[in-house]
């Protein structure tokens, strides 16, 4: 189960990505006409920015949960992107043959799986020889925050014990130069960047969307279903989440690791 689930407070932080702020370190690799896998495509909003960047050639965009295939749908029509195919698939098992796609992308989708070095495998797999595997991560516990406001801390703990006990990875970000070596790239090229929230107005944004998915998603049925903590501690988080969203000086940083691996 995807330890994030599709809640609206979720979705509200997918559909603000675009590949301009989520995956800047692939567009200089894109080309008019090259077939791209987006995997773990979400909403779609990265798969149609990617999808614009290399027409007409074709973008293939898949995910393991149908409705939110739609959804990724409904994005593409509104902007009126004709070469992006959707599909149900699982990056442990890509349904493609060897050698298919110029660039395979995977955006914020090794920390939540199983077996990340299988995942790369098979995304290497479906790459032609010369393309590029590319994929980024965020690292939590390296995410760092001002001011220290009293539960921040405690959230940062419980996630990571969350995301684990759901079989993931929370600190994929430093890991994903050693998955790549471990599935088989010898051609790898490691960077890292970082989302930045300290306006009033990211502020408000990413606290409260926080503050929402600690009790209403599916990552809270994990928490109070697994025993790692109650509703009452939960809502005592969200609650941290909005005080933090509120400090006029408040700033929050979201560090990601990046590999281009060439096929």
């Amino acid at each position: 189960m995807y330890t994030h689930g599709h809640h609206e407070s979720v979705l509200r932080s997918h559909r603000w990505r675009t590949a301009l702020n989520s995956a800047s370190y692939l567009i200089g690799e894109l080309r008019p006409g090259m077939a791209v896998l987006d995997v773990g495509c979400g909403p779609g909003t990265i798969t149609a920015d990617l999808a614009a960047l290399v027409a007409p050639g074709q973008v293939t965009a898949v995910d393991t949960a149908d409705d939110i295939l739609g959804q990724a749908a409904e994005v593409a029509a509104e902007r009126g992107l004709h070469n992006i195919e959707f599909r149900s698939a699982d990056v442990h098992a890509l349904d493609f043959p060897d050698d298919f796609f110029d660039v395979v992308h995977a955006h914020q989708v090794l920390q939540h799986v199983g077996d990340p070095v299988r995942a790369l495998s098979e995304m290497r797999r479906v790459c032609r020889p010369g393309g590029v595997v590319a994929a980024r991560d965020s690292d939590y516990a390296a995410m760092t925050w001002f001011p220290e406001v009293e539960g921040l801390a405690q959230w940062q703990e419980l996630y990571g014990r969350v995301a684990r006990g759901n079989g993931g990875e929370p600190d994929a970000g430093r890991r994903l130069l050693s998955w790549a070596r471990k599935a088989g790239f010898t051609d790898i090229t490691p960077t890292a960047a970082a989302w930045c929230f300290a306006t009033p107005e990211s502020r408000a944004w990413w606290s409260g969307l926080w503050a929402d998915r600690t009790t209403d998603s599916v990552y809270a049925k994990l928490t109070v279903g697994g025993g790692h903590a109650s509703a009452g501690q939960l809502t005592a988080i969200a609650a941290a989440w909005r005080t933090w969203g509120e400090q006029g000086d408040g700033w929050f940083m979201v560090p990601h690791g990046e590999i281009l691996c060439r096929a």
